[in-house]
């Protein structure tokens, strides 16, 4: 049993679900994997497959696109790893090469790895390099390569990790200088595909399609296998990341596993105090634990309260985004090493190196998907222990109603990744760069879709592109793909910066950055407290003085939504459901000052920053006036954001988002009709889908609403309920009560 004594009878726990071990199911080594590849694997302690191992490499090897979908630590590294090296090393595959035949110039085969943190990439390199395999010439390509290392991996290397800002801004635009390496490139490996999703995924997948269409240039035609523990659909996404077809989804796990006892929490106090004192414990208990947390601020948080209550504070320790390298690997090889015993982090470590063997995850908060909450626990268990996770519950209406219904943690199996590889905001200046790179023509549609010929009219009547008889060619002097960002739709990050020193001492997104580095901001980092002095939008920079003032700042900020276009509409009841454009406008408007220890709002402090506008898609529901007579005139306002509150909140349980990547927007009644609408959002410039899934699923998601609003035990609203962390209104006006007695009036009729 994985749960230890002093745990197992806490009242705070309200759900436990046991999985037991499994043993595996074992088979030999495909023949034409060579001597010396398994005599290097043998080194490793490895003599035999697991069957999904075994089917994958077999799969990719005889040149079909393979979907690789089984859970964390199953071995899926070695199920692709075998073709590749077979490639790389042994020169040999499996399928005919394609084209017009490789200019090898002397190289053999090539495969490109492609991982979404540099993290992960280099953990792959540590693996590929303990096979001790000569031939391999393995290297890594990312923002921490010096010039030597680019220029051997650019002639020489043969297995290249990478990820897909780089190949974005580096070697798709550079492509002359890499033709070595594009045309004779065999397999594209896409690891942790269920992270590409909404609008990182749709660049993401822009990019690899540009990929594609160069590698064919150049007489080349990768076969794809991505890699994912948590996905449904696995061949589904793929197809619609590279746009490839003939996909050999593998999927069944055959792997051994540990037991796995797994605990549902609902907390008395703060959250994130009992993960700090949860984690503490489970140190002295000599568990190695990753607790998981809600944001950079309380990863830092959670390790100094739990480095409090430790014998040796050095063994716990934070590690979130925004940390420079040399502070990411020191972390990275502490927990490879056991010198580090308990990690409170962000979903950075989710995915962003392979730490499979921890003893215990603590997860504080649903984390917003199955995959991602599944992914994280997936860290825990070791040949010769068995499993322990914890699911902390947050105040939040999406968490208060799991522990309602755990069978939608338990009995459920993960989403589907919302993906829209053809959304015109992330596409048309794809296929700008990609015009940049060759000329684009019409029988590109096979890699970009039919959307093309709109895409590159508008181009052209923008001045971007222009057409001659052999095509579609960028018309400036300046890169095209300067102008896009794969992670952030803000361009590049903002640096914190030490007033005193110059020094860096860490990044921050800058779609964040007026929230969390505007004047008089606390910012955290690697649990020294920052205080901003002086935040300059225009050179992207925050200047930052080392203080501990006691309190920890949260933005205030006022919105505004036009309707731009309606795409669908259907009713529900009497009132009607929209699927759409719109055009958000927001502002920062200032910050509250709250208590560090309580969270009591100390004072408000106004703020004079730009207005940001915001283009993306939307759900909207259209309350009719005859259903409001039933709530008094002065609660409709509270009623309508108390519902779109808890509406906000629940999303993540029927879509693939956190809360984080949706928003929202209620109005009064309409001066003519008396209608009322209520507006959840997509988060992303052209939306992500997640919006359209609420429209898909509403009568779903709104009768849960109504429920987390009837069932909350509160009076007049909480954060379980209808009470915001994000709101930029302060959380007024809410009228709970109000909300319930809203939401009920239309499904009455539904």
């Amino acid at each position: 049993m994985a749960v230890p004594e002093w745990l197992a009878a806490d009242p705070r726990i309200r759900h436990r679900f046991s999985r037991p071990g499994a043993p595996g199911l074992v088979v030999g080594f495909p023949e034409w994997v060579s001597a010396d590849l398994r005599e290097a694997v043998a080194r490793l302690g490895v003599t035999t497959l697991w069957q999904h191992q075994a089917v994958a490499a077999d799969a990719a090897f005889r040149g079909r696109h393979v979907a690789l979908a089984t859970g964390t630590a199953s071995g899926k590294t070695l199920g692709y790893l075998l073709p590749v090296l077979a490639a790389a090393v042994d020169n040999r595959v499996g399928f005919e090469v394609a084209g017009r035949g490789p200019l090898d110039l002397g190289r053999g085969h090539s495969a490109l790895y492609l991982a979404p943190t540099k993290a992960l990439a280099h953990d792959q390199l540590r693996v590929v390099t303990a096979l001790d395999l000569p031939g391999a010439k393995v290297s890594t390509l990312d923002g921490d390569s010096d010039a030597v290392e680019r220029r051997f991996t650019r002639d020489f290397g043969r297995f290249v990790l990478t990820n897909p800002d780089m190949l974005h801004r580096s070697v798709l635009p550079r492509h002359q200088q890499w033709t070595r390496l594009l045309s004779t490139l065999r397999y594209v490996v896409v690891d942790e595909a269920h992270r590409y999703r909404g609008v990182f995924g749709a660049h993401v997948s822009a990019v690899l399609r540009r990929l594609r269409r160069l590698a064919n240039h150049y007489g080349a035609d990768p076969v794809f296998i991505s890699a994912s523990a948590t996905v449904s659909g696995a061949g589904e996404l793929l197809r619609s990341l590279a746009g490839v077809d003939d996909v050999c989804e593998v999927a069944t796990d055959t792997s051994a596993r540990p037991a796995l006892d797994y605990l549902l929490w609902q907390p008395e106090g703060d959250p994130h105090h009992e993960a700090a004192d949860l984690l503490a414990r489970l140190v002295a208990d000599h568990r190695q634990t990753l607790a998981f947390t809600t944001s950079r601020v309380q990863a830092e948080l959670v390790a100094l309260r739990a480095q409090r209550h430790v014998a040796d504070p050095r063994s716990v320790a934070s590690y979130r985004g925004g940390y420079l390298a040399e502070d990411r690997r020191l972390l990275e090889a502490g927990l490879q090493s056991g010198r580090l015993q308990g990690v409170a982090c962000t979903n950075a470590l989710e995915l962003g190196v392979d730490i499979s063997g921890v003893d215990a995850v603590v997860t504080c908060g649903f984390p917003g998907t199955l995959a991602a909450l599944w992914q994280q626990v997936g860290r825990a268990g070791r040949a010769n222990r068995d499993a322990l996770g914890v699911l902390i519950a947050r105040p939040d209406p999406l968490d208060a109603f799991l522990c309602d219904h755990p069978e939608l943690i338990f009995d459920q199996p993960v989403e589907r990744t919302v993906l829209h590889p053809e959304n015109p905001h992330v596409l048309a200046p794809h296929v700008a760069a990609a015009a940049q790179e060759l000329p684009v023509t019409l029988a590109d549609t096979r890699y970009f879709g039919d959307s093309l010929p709109d895409l590159v009219a508008g181009l052209t009547r923008a001045g971007h592109l222009r057409e001659r008889a052999s095509g579609w060619f960028w018309t400036r002097a300046d890169r095209a793909v300067d102008s896009i960002d794969l992670r952030s739709a803000g361009g590049r990050s903002v640096e914190v910066v030490e007033e005193a020193t110059g020094r860096v001492i860490g990044q921050v997104d800058p779609a964040a950055a007026d929230r969390t580095v505007h004047e008089g901001a606390v910012y955290l980092h690697q649990g020294e407290q920052w205080r901003v002095v002086t935040y300059d939008r225009e050179s992207r920079a925050a200047l930052a003085v080392p203080d501990r003032p006691g309190y920890f700042t949260q933005p205030q900020a006022e919105s505004d939504v036009n309707v731009i276009a309606e795409y669908r509409s259907r009713r529900l009841g009497p009132a009607r459901l929209c699927f759409g454009a719109v055009e958000l406008t927001s502002r920062v408007t200032g910050f509250l000052r709250r208590d560090e220890a309580s969270g009591k709002v100390w004072d408000s402090h106004p703020l004079d920053l730009p207005r940001h506008v915001l283009r993306t898609q939307s759900f909207w529901m259209v309350v009719p006036a005859e259903l409001l007579t039933g709530i008094a005139t002065r609660d409709l306002p509270g009623a309508a954001h108390a519902a779109e509150h808890c509406a906000i909140g629940l999303l993540p349980a029927f879509a693939p988002c956190d809360r984080w990547d949706i928003g929202g927007l209620s109005t009064t009644r309409h001066p003519d009709t008396g209608e009322l609408t209520i507006f959840v959002h997509d988060g992303h410039p052209g939306g992500a889908g997640f919006a359209e899934r609420g429209f898909d699923l509403a009568e779903r998601w709104w009768r849960a609403t109504l429920e987390r609003l009837r069932s909350c035990s509160c009076v007049a609203g909480c954060p379980s309920c209808v009470v915001s962390p994000k709101c930029g209104n302060g959380n007024q006006p809410l009228a709970k009560d109000a909300a319930a007695t809203l939401v009920a009036a239309v499904l009455a009729h539904a």
